[in-house]
């Protein structure tokens, strides 16, 4: 295994933010590369480079992925998917979250680990509109690759701490989303409430 982090160390060393687009791609297509891993080490660069690498790539990424289920459906995921490391069990997985949650499973999932990758192939079972898609994909993955760069800027040489607790982060993150989202919430209904009772 240290072996293949080498290897997707030195490509981004080698081919910069070109290398980052590539592999954030690859790990939106379904190949389970870690995001925490490549962002964690993209952590060096410059941030809005690397910013803007790691979003075209996730996103050409994840409209790959979206297609494949999309024009393949379940069962060619199925048949052919362990050809690209794709297992059955994380795409039941996913399913599952895609089930409860539908089309906002897109948004709420780009933030978790396993789930992140492979959400984008039940979106495509499920024909979801393009343009939700596209938006949800965005505004999912944009805050998590936000703050896995930030956090690989602050770490330093100490950036591999991201592969060590990825999962935690990503807990972390979604109940700080909750808050956030939360507060935001109540302060919109109680700016709706004042302003309809002024226009009374």
């Amino acid at each position: 295994m240290e072996q293949v982090t080498m290897i997707f160390l030195n490509f981004i060393d080698t081919w910069g933010y070109l290398a980052v687009a590539v592999l954030m791609g690859f790990e939106n297509a379904c190949i389970p590369i870690p995001s925490e891993l490549i962002l964690g080490f993209a952590g060096k660069m410059h941030f809005t480079g690397a910013l803007v690498a790691g979003m075209a790539g996730g996103m050409a990424g994840s409209v790959f992925a979206y297609a494949v289920g999309h024009c393949g459906g379940r069962s060619f995921v199925q048949h052919y998917g362990k050809y690209f490391l794709v297992k059955e069990s994380h795409v039941a997985f996913a399913q599952r979250w895609f089930d409860q949650y539908g089309v906002k499973a897109v948004f709420l999932s780009r933030m978790l680990p396993v789930v992140r990758t492979f959400i984008s192939l039940p979106a495509g079972f499920a024909h979801v509109n393009v343009k939700k898609f596209l938006f949800y994909t965005f505004m999912g993955s944009l805050p998590w690759t936000v703050l896995m760069l930030w956090a690989g800027m602050m770490l330093g040489e100490g950036w591999r701490l991201l592969t060590d607790i990825g999962h935690e982060a990503s807990i972390a993150f979604i109940g700080l989303s909750v808050v956030v989202l939360s507060v935001l919430y109540v302060r919109y209904k109680r700016y709706r409430n004042v302003r309809d009772d002024g226009s009374r």
